[in-house]
Parts: structure tokens; sequence; C-alpha cells
């Protein structure tokens, strides 16, 4: 799933600070001078000092996707060890199955819960992106050990490629041949928009005992299909880079390093979960 929550807005409402102090009440507490006449000897001070603990870094956000990601994959682990695999004859050859735990459907709704609610409560970053990479990298285990009894040696293929994918975005933001425009930023979000809008329909058509066909298929459009879905994720990590250097240039609060990092987190597990799909197309043709 793509990422819903690194945005210019985010920055905008990060700056002013999640807790904007309360002008005093008409009967609260209100200044007054001090009693007796001023010697010129008082010390002056600017009123009471916070502690400052230094804002938002790059070097922080890598940090904390780092912490993540050994979550995801601790968890994932977890997962691919909970899906049992047998052996049954389809047209008479011996294929093996994986079979879905249901509990790691409850790890989809709670990291799906949790990518919605992180958009309203970003200062929950550093507890619920810890727990959306349990969550939801349980059920990525799940699926990858499903695609790996299909199809031997799969997903680390997928895994190879998803690094390879984000250390080619990564050098093309880095020397501007991608450039985060405004214009930009929208075709990457409308795009991302309308594959989830085509996911939740293909969803609801398997609820009530339909299939869409082409999403899964090996044929040359449903290739293509899947060939361009990855290249949108691909350009939704240009987004993620984009908000982190300038959080980290407009001092946003240390936290926000949690609230990046799982932005980050969202679009490679979306990547990756895409490029297995491809590569499950192209070894089926």
């Amino acid at each position: 799933m793509p990422n819903p929550v690194l945005n210019e807005k985010a920055i905008a409402e990060a700056r002013a600070g999640w807790a904007a102090p309360k002008p005093p009440s008409p009967g609260g507490a209100t200044w007054a001078p001090p009693s007796g006449p001023f010697t010129g000897t008082e010390p002056i001070t600017d009123g009471p000092v916070s502690e400052w603990r230094g804002g938002m870094t790059v070097r922080g956000v890598i940090n904390r996707t780092t912490v993540l990601l050994v979550l995801l994959i601790a968890s994932a682990a977890v997962g691919w060890s909970a899906t049992p695999v047998t052996t049954q004859i389809v047209g008479g050859v011996e294929t093996q199955v994986a079979e879905f735990p249901a509990i790691a459907m409850l790890g989809i709704l709670i990291g799906f819960g949790i990518s919605i609610g992180m958009y309203f409560r970003p200062m929950w970053a550093k507890y619920l992106a810890p727990t959306y990479a349990l969550a939801f990298g349980f059920a990525v285990g799940c699926i990858s050990k499903g695609y790996e009894a299909f199809q031997n040696g799969i997903v680390l293929q997928a895994a190879a490629a998803t690094v390879a994918v984000t250390a080619v975005m990564l050098v093309l933001y880095r020397t501007n041949i991608i450039k985060v425009t405004n214009r930009f930023r929208k075709a990457v979000i409308f795009a991302t928009l309308g594959i989830m809008l085509m996911y939740g329909v293909s969803l609801i058509f398997t609820l009530f005992g339909a299939s869409v066909g082409f999403i899964n298929s090996p044929s040359a459009f449903g290739i293509g299909l899947s060939v361009v879905i990855c290249i949108v994720a691909s350009l939704n990590l240009a987004l993620d880079f984009d908000f982190i250097e300038k959080g980290a240039r407009a001092g946003l609060a240390k936290d926000y390093e949690w609230f990046a990092a799982f932005g980050l987190l969202v679009t490679l597990v979306w990547l990756y979960l895409e490029l297995l799909r491809l590569f499950a197309k192209l070894n089926s043709r």
C-alpha cells in the first residue's frame, strides 16, 4: 500500500507544532508587575526554558527506519514459520500450496488501521510504527511463504529487486535527475490513489465471489499493469525522500523521525509486494 502520511501538509502542521499554547482564559492568572520600586539590579529573564532535544535529522530517520525494518523482518520470519505448506495434486502434477493463516488477516487489518490513524495522530508514530512493523510484518511473512511455495527463489528475487530499486531511486533523487515538483507530486499521488481504488474494487468483487482476473493474470496486459504499478510505487520513494529532506531542513521535532521512517517503511513494503506479484507473473509464462 502507498504512503498516505508524508506530504507538505504534514510539514506545515509540524512546523506549527502539535499543540500550540492556548491564550490565558479571562478567569486565569494574569501577569502583574513586581511590588516595590525598580532598583535596576533585578535579573532579566525571558521566562521558563524548556529542554532542547534537537530536531529531526536524516541520520535519525535512517536509524528509525533500520529499527522498523528489523522488527518487520523478525515478525515476517515468525509469519513464514507459521504458514504450513502442503503438497497437492493439480492436473496430475504435485504442487506446493501454502495455507494462509487466519491470524495474518488480523495483522493486515491492524496495519491498515495504523496507516489511517497515523495521518491524524503523527505524534503517536513512536508507538504505532513499531506496532505496524510487527503486525503487518507477520502478514508479509505469510504472503512471502505462499509465493515461495509456488515458485522457489522468488522471495529472494523480490527482496533484492526492492533494495536495488530503492538505491537507484535514491541516486536519481540526490542527483536531481528526478525533481519532486508540485506537478510531479500530484501526478504520483493521483496515480497511487487510482491503484488503491482498483485494489479496493477488486476486494469488493472477491467478497461477493467474483474476481478481477487481469490483476493476477500472467498475460501481457497483466504483466504491463504490474510494471506500471511497480513504477508508481518506486516514484513514491522520491516523495518520501523529499519529505525527509525538507523535514530535516525545516527543523521538525525529533519525534517526527519515527513518522518519516514509518512512511518510508510503508512504501518499501508496498514495492516489495508488487515486485513479488510481477515476478510471479513473469515466472508463470
